[in-house]
């Protein structure tokens, strides 16, 4: 189903969606594939392939990325780091 075609009938879209157990494939002209289902069988599928849920130092790490890659980090000289390491 195209963009413009799940747009025009979003509602309907997802009411089709949940009722009948079906994904939906979306397509988008100079985008990837996105698929739509319902979210039971998202879980189901997630539980099935065994995802692991992220730690609490997981999100930490990812959320500390995405800071740097927005520009909230700092440039530090080796010489800073180890004299702020007690023991190096």
């Amino acid at each position: 189903m195209s963009y413009a075609e799940s747009l025009a009938n979003f509602a309907d879209v997802l009411d089709s969606v949940v009722e009948d157990r079906e994904e939906v494939v979306v397509t988008r002209a100079g985008h990837g594939p996105v698929v739509i289902v319902a979210l039971d069988d998202y879980e189901s599928l997630k539980e099935a392939v065994g995802l692991p849920r992220r730690s609490e130092s997981e999100r930490g790490l990812l959320a500390s990325i995405e800071r740097l890659e927005h520009g909230h980090g700092l440039v530090r000289d080796l010489a800073e780091e180890t004299a702020d390491c007690p023991g190096t």
